[in-house]
């Protein structure tokens, strides 16, 4: 394999964890909030990584940028997380170079994702990417490499399938109410909680469910009644939220705290009440299972739906995995051709020098002397020859390094590191 790194002693590594591995409660431990991010960047900046991103979803954590060794950007996470080294090695992944590039591109483009085709990732990875560009992190390899990334999802949006029907988290659990909760629609249904995965079940459960019955709570009111505005739905008190869960049958929570804002304590219910617990960190305390009358179920065991919806979507991943190969190509060109630009341009202004030399010298000696036409001439034989040096670097077989490094010996070059 040909390393694909920018500079000579860095190389481009993802780090991360996934529900592939780890569980909802590790995957908490790990999990980084805005200003989490915001300081492991400028950490990361300090310490002088050239090249940085972080993502943080309910289903994974990862790091991508450039290091000497991946250490770097482990313990650049576990410090800034409540996550520990031996943890993270449990269930964690390493991909360097090629890998990690093939690895993003899964990602964002949704097949790596907990219910296939779920393309809400590619936001998320638009909202690091301008993360890292504020921190002054995002360097041209990572603006390229996320700008093809988008590019992929774009294609295999349009040209495929793959996300067609509606399956997401939000579906996923009110599919489950669906099969699960005999007559729903005259059911009490609270949900806590109006972020974007809030949002969504809320929508999803007026639309499958026709139940009247919803009520909203959320730590800023505003922002609860923004969405029941929208849907004309009841908006309680947070402080009434022990109130609430007394009346419901079926408790929604969807809050993006980083600690569980739903206990044992905080239950006092004689009637069965079902509780979907769709945040990572988890926000239902797993003393809640105790209470004889209630039925927690978390966001793992939502994505684990299956339905005809995800077996259709399987019929695209082929036609999804050639898009991004030929997106992938077009970049690792790209990034070949930015790593030998330099020593070309370096040529090219050498051998111009060297025609300045020959065309005055010339210019003294012969008397129809033309310069026009020597310019002509001489410009195309030094376009020659650099097209020459560059189809050869371009050759998969050939050892680029040594290559670079011998153009420059020959030609005796100074490069612009700037380039």
């Amino acid at each position: 394999m040909k390393h694909y790194n920018i500079s000579r002693h860095n190389s481009f590594y993802a780090v991360g964890l996934s529900y592939k591995k780890a569980d909802a409660e590790i995957r908490g431990r790990f999990s980084l909030d805005v200003p989490a991010i915001d300081s492991l960047l400028i950490t990361a900046k300090r310490q002088g990584i050239d090249g940085l991103m972080v993502i943080s979803t309910c289903n994974r954590t990862e790091l991508y940028g450039f290091a000497q060794h991946p250490f770097q950007l482990i313990k650049l996470l576990c410090d800034h997380t409540q996550g520990t080294i031996e943890a993270f090695q449990d269930v964690a992944y390493v991909y360097k170079n090629h890998e990690a590039i093939s690895h993003i591109f899964r990602v964002g483009t949704g097949l790596d994702s907990q219910i296939l085709g779920d393309f809400e990732i590619i936001s998320q990875i638009k909202q690091s990417f301008y993360r890292s560009k504020k921190h002054d992190m995002a360097n041209p390899f990572i603006e390229r490499l996320c700008n093809s990334v988008i590019q992929a999802s774009k294609r295999i949006k349009n040209e495929t399938a793959l996300s067609s029907g509606a399956t997401s988290v939000a579906f996923a659990s009110v599919q489950y109410i669906l099969k699960n909760v005999p007559d729903v629609s005259n059911k009490e249904i609270l949900l806590f909680g109006t972020g974007k995965i809030g949002r969504n079940t809320c929508e999803n459960l007026i639309k499958h469910t026709e139940n009247k019955h919803i009520t909203l709570i959320n730590r800023t009111r505003a922002k609860a009644e923004e969405v029941a505005g929208k849907f004309h739905l009841v908006v309680k008190e947070y402080g009434d939220l022990q109130t609430e869960i007394r009346k419901t049958d079926l408790l929604v929570v969807a809050t993006g705290a980083q600690l569980p804002t739903v206990s044992k304590a905080l239950i006092h219910t004689d009637r069965p009440l079902l509780i979907l617990d769709l945040s990572v960190p988890k926000n239902v305390s797993d003393d809640v299972k105790e209470l004889p009358n209630v039925t927690v179920v978390h966001l793992d065991q939502l994505s684990q739906i299956t339905d005809e919806t995800l077996q259709r979507r399987k019929k695209f991943v082929p036609k999804a995995e050639a898009i991004i190969e030929d997106i992938k190509h077009d970049f690792i060109k790209w990034l070949e051709t930015r790593k030998f630009a330099p020593v070309i341009n370096a040529l090219k202004a050498k051998l111009n020098t060297m025609k300045e030399e020959e065309l005055r010298f010339h210019a003294k000696k012969l008397d129809d002397y033309n310069p026009e036409q020597a310019e002509i001439i001489t410009d195309r034989i030094i376009q020659k020859i650099t097209r020459q040096f560059a189809n050869h670097l371009r050759k998969t077989e050939v050892d680029t390094q040594d290559s670079l490094q011998l153009i420059q010996e020959v030609f005796q070059l100074e490069i612009n590191t700037n380039e």
